[in-house]
């Protein structure tokens, strides 16, 4: 944020500074002791996630009660935690700028980067209005509270940079509750991505009273300058970086090291090159960055790729998290208890209920904060380190840094720990009566599989016979259903066909159908691009599945037909090997999405009939599958009568690419059984690999026919050429 505040934002205030050095000379304090706090920092992190797991409090809220509890210690007593003491010292003397840019990049990516593209699309006017208006209006109306009823004597500046400060909303704790209960696509994108782009806009406003407060122009001209730079310029960022590195890895094969690093990287150089010289918002810019991989380069990552991609994001994301909410309470802690005593003149801590009563009406909605919350107390911090001039007074700033760390921690434990018992009144904590359905199958098929596992292991000729209760003692999840002989496929018979059932199949159904997707991109049997095309078809056929029967054929219809100019290609006079050159790009493309199509509905229809039987919910989606393949079928048998090459060359595509996988496979089972060393494996994977990358680089097509083919291959052409040629010899004559 330097491109905004400027100089204006020193490493640390004078007084702070001196009391930094006098206390490291004095307690023989080490930089390596920031390392201890981080330590210390995991592993209660860790603690917390494990035992408060599955409780009503999140473990962000006990760890930045840990913080103010140890901040406490260091700051408040004179006992003092010795070299825990000294990281604490360190990572709370830290200039904000630097705590922005090492974790905003990682928690805005991972929030952006797991969002649903589709549901983004269909919500992204709503998202707007909340986060753009939304933003506004709470500002302005928290501004405007402060400023009349609070007795600081601020202008309407500093008032209204308060309210920027704290006028952001971001949801996670309610969207990982709405996940958990099942709650629809819509509703948990909307509530995600408007946090999100809160984020953004809060920030911004956040910026540019910042920028008026310590004396900058602030007339209307340079507002507007200052918004469309800050927005157009991040987007635009953003962009430029993603389509570099969705470029980029497109170069990288199989590495999944390589194409996480380009994620990391990406994100930081966006950052840094949007806020430091840009002069940008540089959270904006990771935020369309992470969308515009989310929407373009989640098919680049396969398989394991995929899965490792998301775990180290995941596990960056809870590292940042557990680091932020130890210092905010640090930072708390420190504030209110090192000496400086504004926060206990007159009323301050009145005050700072009623500026959480004010909060709360301006957002209009209770919930949780995580990522927003780390911006607003870092963004005190900054407030508080950059006080102590002719434009932010000392006294200014240690009451900014009061109030944003008491709102973060009472928005967190009240808020958060209240969270889930909100939900449970307004009913939204409870199953639908089609998902408990659901669960009855899928209780019943474990028993089913239970009782498999048990002849297959019960007895063997080392150990003899096990003993089936004892097993079913030891299994808690079996105990309800030992002895149960009720079949649940009798629950969807004929009575039963209500539309809520039949939209809930058609979802599952649909999610089947993507997950073959998936399972054909990483077999080789599709292309990235198919792979995009058909994805998008599926999700747009999820929006209609409670008013139509399965459509996701009407999204890929319009891709799958023989190009308009065949009809003329078709004439006598041009070659039928020029024609097949000339259109085989266009039929491959559909042949791959075609075939794909008709793969996955057939795993799908098998999936759905072995969990539901021959029930009929099970056979309405079933024929509906059948009803949507019929054109695809017909498209296959036009190709295959007219152009049989090209379904051979994308089947011995497809072949030659199973097979490299299946090696692969056979290599990796060789090394597990302990027949093959690591060298040798290597080699052998290296090997196998070159042949992917050159299948994939080069793989197999249609050749051009050469001019003979050409003429051999049309009786016309061939006429002409013989009396050509017999002019020709005449003529010599």
């Amino acid at each position: 944020m330097t491109s905004i505040i400027g100089a204006a934002l020193p490493y640390k205030s004078p007084e702070k500074a001196i009391a930094s050095s006098s206390y490291s000379a004095e307690n023989d304090s080490s930089p390596v002791d920031a390392v201890i706090f981080a330590g210390t920092s995991l592993v209660l992190g860790t603690a917390c996630r494990y035992l408060f797991n599955g409780t009503r409090v999140p473990y962000t809220v006990v760890l930045l009660v840990i913080g103010i509890f140890l901040g406490s210690l260091e700051y408040g007593t004179k006992h003092n935690l010795g070299k825990l003491g000294h990281g604490i010292r360190i990572w709370n003397g830290i200039n904000p700028d630097l705590l922005l840019a090492v974790f905003l990049p990682v928690l805005l990516f991972e929030s952006s980067f797991s969002m649903d593209v589709h549901q983004i699309k269909r919500c992204m006017g709503q998202m707007v209005l909340l986060a753009g208006p939304g933003v506004l209006i709470s500002t302005f109306c928290l501004g405007a509270l402060i400023k009349l009823t609070f007795p600081y004597n601020w202008d309407w500046k500093t008032s209204l940079l308060l309210g920027g400060l704290l006028g952001a909303t971001d949801p996670v704790a309610v969207v990982a509750l709405l996940k958990e209960l099942g709650a629809s696509k819509k509703m948990t994108t909307l509530i995600d991505g408007e946090s999100l782009m809160n984020d953004g806009v809060s920030v911004v406003v956040f910026q540019l009273f910042f920028k008026m407060v310590m004396g900058h122009n602030s007339d209307w001209g340079s507002i507007i300058k200052f918004l469309v730079q800050n927005s157009f310029g991040a987007v635009g960022i953003g962009l430029a970086f993603g389509i570099a590195s969705v470029f980029w890895l497109k170069f990288i094969f199989n590495d999944t090291v390589a194409q996480i690093t380009v994620t990391l990287s990406a994100s930081y150089f966006a950052y840094y090159t949007a806020q430091e010289w840009a002069g940008v918002s540089g959270i904006l810019t990771v935020m369309i960055l992470g969308m515009f991989f989310a929407a373009f380069a989640r098919t680049a990552f396969k398989g394991d790729s995929h899965q490792s991609l998301h775990h180290f994001w995941e596990m960056a994301a809870y590292i940042a998290n557990t680091l932020v909410f130890m210092l905010s309470g640090v930072i708390i802690a420190e504030s209110v208890l090192s000496g400086q005593t504004i926060s206990y003149k007159g009323n301050s801590w009145s005050f700072l209920f009623l500026l959480y009563l004010y909060v709360q009406l301006s957002r209009c909605v209770g919930c949780c904060f995580a990522v927003a919350r780390s911006i607003c107390k870092t963004l005190g911090h900054m407030i508080q380190q950059s006080s102590g001039n002719s434009y932010l007074s000392s006294d200014t700033g240690t009451r900014f840094l009061f109030l944003t760390g008491g709102i973060v921690f009472l928005t967190l434990v009240v808020n958060g720990s209240t969270t889930q018992l909100l939900l449970h009144l307004l009913r939204m904590d409870t199953l639908t009566a089609t998902k408990k359905r659901i669960l009855e199958y899928t209780k019943f098929e474990m028993m089913k599989t239970a009782l498999k596992a048990f002849e297959n292991l019960g007895d063997d000729e080392e150990l003899g016979s096990a003993d089936w209760p004892t097993v079913i003692r030891h299994i808690s999840s079996l105990k309800d259903l030992e002895g149960r002989q009720v079949n649940p496929h009798d629950g969807y018979e004929a009575g039963s066909l209500d539309p809520t059932n039949i939209m809930d199949i058609r979802i599952r159904f649909l999610n089947g159908v993507q997950a073959a997707y998936w399972e054909m991109l990483d077999d080789g049997r599709i292309t990235q691009c198919t792979a995009n095309v058909l994805m998008q078809s599926v999700d747009e056929a999820l929006d209609l599945v409670s008013t139509s029967s399965l459509s996701d054929w009407r999204g890929l219809e319009p891709r799958v037909h023989f190009p308009n100019y065949y009809k003329f290609l078709q004439s006598k006079i041009i070659p039928h090997k020029l024609v097949t050159h000339l259109i085989v790009e266009r039929l491959e493309s559909a042949c791959y999405i075609s075939s794909a199509f008709l793969r996955a509905h057939r795993i799908a229809r098998q999936q759905l009939h072995i969990f539901l039987g021959n029930s009929n919910i099970a056979s309405t989606v079933i024929n509906e599958s059948e009803v949507e393949g019929e054109e695809a079928k017909q498209f296959l048998e036009d190709v295959r009568d007219s152009f049989p090459q090209v379904l051979s060359v994308l089947k011995t595509r497809q072949v030659t690419h199973y097979v490299l996988n299946h090696l692969n496979g056979y290599i990796k089972n060789l090394e597990k059984v302990g027949l093959l060393e690591g060298k040798e494996v290597s080699h052998l994977h290296d090997v196998v690999q070159s042949d992917l990358k050159k299948l994939l680089r080069h793989p197999p097509s249609l050749k051009l026919p050469n001019v003979d083919d050409l003429i051999t291959s049309n009786p016309l052409l061939k006429d002409r050429s013989s009396f050509r040629s017999l002019a020709i010899g005449e003529t010599d004559a």
